[in-house]
């Protein structure tokens, strides 16, 4: 039956839904500049079993947005998903955070899709998905300037998408680039979350560990 259940805290949306055979068929979620996961999270799972009508006892895997993004949101969704996974004896299946922001694009008319998540001041975590070679960069924190992507002025429809766009569409110039404010959602899981199982793609509970891809910076 392949009964999943998605999990993604990167950014301020709070999101869980529920897949069966690749298919969505409950959702909650929730966006909030308090980043309130921690009393969230766990009430989203019990509410979106609740619509799919099933409980933790019919779950078969635990998809978990792996990062990169924010480092409470991480942390708390990870912790979440690994202790469900470990009791309930089902695999974990990890997904790249930057791929679902894609994913909600990725059969527009676009040449290239960069995803962009907020890493604050100037910078984002992104890469560059070719839509047409269906293939990607490394995903790397990159500090923004006038100069940024210059390689891509000229190589057709370019799609700047995720919640740190607006730190390059305030100094981009150029003119086959668009922007499109978006944020990860559980929703996107879904199909990707689907294939990683059928090919039995999981990763090790004990050992996982999100993808912070940037040390933890406190605010004081």
């Amino acid at each position: 039956m392949s009964l999943i259940l998605c999990i993604e805290t990167t950014t301020t949306n709070c999101s869980v839904a529920i897949a069966q055979k690749g298919e969505l068929i409950a959702l909650k979620e929730y966006n909030s500049k308090r980043h309130s996961h921690a009393e969230k999270l766990h009430l989203f799972i019990q509410k979106v079993l609740k619509q799919a009508k099933c409980s933790l006892a019919d779950l078969e895997a635990v998809a978990i947005s792996q990062g990169p993004g924010s480092y409470t949101g991480l942390r708390i969704g990870t912790s979440a998903a690994k202790g469900l996974s470990f009791a309930l004896d089902i695999p974990l299946i990890a997904i790249e955070t930057l791929d679902l922001l894609f994913e909600q694009v990725k059969n527009k008319q676009y040449n290239f899709v960069i995803p962009m998540l907020d890493a604050r001041r100037m910078e984002v975590y992104t890469a560059i998905y070719d839509v047409k070679e269906n293939d990607k960069t490394v995903t790397e924190a990159k500090v923004l300037d006038q100069t940024s992507f210059n390689e891509y002025r000229n190589k057709g429809k370019i799609l700047c998408i995720g919640n740190g766009i607006k730190k390059f569409q305030e100094i981009c110039d150029y003119a086959n680039f668009s922007f499109l404010e978006s944020l990860p959602s559980s929703k996107e899981m879904v199909s990707l979350a689907q294939v990683k199982f059928e090919k039995m793609d999981f990763v090790d509970v004990a050992y996982f560990e999100p993808y912070y891809l940037k040390d933890f910076t406190a605010n004081f």
